[in-house]
């Protein structure tokens, strides 16, 4: 296959290129960056969506950027620049709609819209096309919650967290990578939910990335009754703490049984938090 691939350079991209590699698939790789070093059957484009600097035709276009960019871009082609379109969205289309934060309510909003023109521009085109809503991905050292909070464990020893109630469900980037390329041969012009092989507790969440850094950490609950300074000292964590006690999950029988890919359970390794590293793919 010919694949133009957007948001290359991301954990979810990282994961693509690899399986794409291995197919033997021809790729054209789009990032807003500096491309990586560049790899057999992988040609690097610098771009910024809705620009695409190379014509296709391709046989599927997987996405990992911006889902309003990319619909935009659709909408100056007079004709399917592929059948076959996937796309990735978030749980946090539906998780944040209602947050107390201005911006996480954008952001939702965003996501349900880029969703929208998706789908209609794939509708006018003639497209076939899959949308997948991944709960809280890891596993290519690039995401920016679990792979952050151990590396800070690793380096001071402690692994502050707030003892929520509310279920986690984080997916591994390879999974959604591997669902996605399924997606690319098979569309299925639906919405699938994308959660981890399991539902955690917070704690037991936080308590499996407490060990997987290598070395002893001690684990730090922060009480509730902290939660509001916190919420005042760092506003960026006033959504998070506002959802410690909802469970945000997702409901994987649909997508497996489109697919037959189940995701992985949760049990990350030191390797899981270093960019760069494929030794948890499968």
């Amino acid at each position: 296959m010919r694949v133009l691939l957007t948001g290359a350079s991301s954990q979810l991209g990282a994961a693509s290129r690899r399986r794409l590699a291995g197919r033997g698939d021809e790729v054209d790789a789009l990032t807003r960056g500096v491309p990586p070093p560049a790899r057999a059957g992988v040609s690097w484009h610098r771009a910024v969506l809705p620009f695409v600097p190379m014509a296709g035709p391709w046989d599927a276009i997987v996405s990992f950027g911006p889902m309003d960019a990319l619909a935009e871009w659709l909408a100056s082609c007079d004709s399917a620049p592929a059948p076959v379109l996937v796309a990735t969205s978030s749980m946090s289309a539906a998780s944040k709609i209602d947050s107390p934060v201005a911006a996480e309510r954008a952001v939702a909003a965003r996501l349900q819209a880029g969703e929208a023109a998706l789908v209609r521009e794939c509708g006018r085109l003639g497209m076939g096309w899959t949308l997948l809503r991944p709960t809280m991905i890891y596993g290519e050292g690039l995401d920016r919650y679990l792979t952050p909070m151990a590396r800070r464990a690793r380096r001071w020893h402690v692994l502050p967290y707030p003892p929520g109630r509310g279920l986690r469900q984080p997916v591994h980037a390879d999974d959604v990578a591997a669902i996605a390329l399924a997606a690319a041969v098979a569309p299925a012009n639906g919405v699938f939910e994308v959660g981890g092989g399991e539902r955690l507790p917070m704690h037991a969440m936080f308590e499996r990335v407490r060990r997987s850094v290598g070395r002893p950490v001690v684990p730090l609950r922060v009480p509730a009754v902290c939660w509001p300074l916190a919420a005042r000292l760092v506003p960026a964590v006033r959504g998070a703490l506002a959802r410690a006690d909802a469970d945000l999950v997702a409901d994987n029988g649909a997508v497996v049984a489109a697919y037959g890919i189940p995701p992985r359970a949760f049990e990350p390794r030191p390797s899981t938090w270093v960019t760069g590293v494929a030794t948890d793919a499968r």
